[in-house]
């Protein structure tokens, strides 16, 4: 079996890819998705995270631009997770 599994990621223009212990994400793979699935997740996830830290516990205003975008993350991220980013991480302003 191989040790590590390879994730690609693509965007209109251009690519990365990711190599991952297995049982990384096998221990993450809760409802045996896949490994996409677990970095898309994370992805999600993470992305979430930052733009929360970045309007909420930043220092000064953000513009309207950064808190539509925040927007439009919680509305993925409860679309894919079926719970909101307050609810999901118990942190809520």
């Amino acid at each position: 079996m191989a040790e590590t599994v390879t994730v690609t990621l693509e965007s209109d223009d251009k690519h990365d890819e990711l190599e991952l212990p297995v049982a990384a994400v096998d221990l993450l793979d809760e409802n045996d998705e896949g490994a996409p699935t677990v970095v898309g997740d994370l992805a999600i996830l993470g992305v979430a995270q930052q733009l929360h830290g970045a309007i909420h516990h930043a220092e000064g205003e953000v513009g309207p631009e950064i808190e539509e975008a925040e927007q439009k993350t919680m509305d993925v991220f409860e679309e894919r997770f079926g719970r909101s980013f307050a609810e999901m991480t118990g942190h809520d302003h």
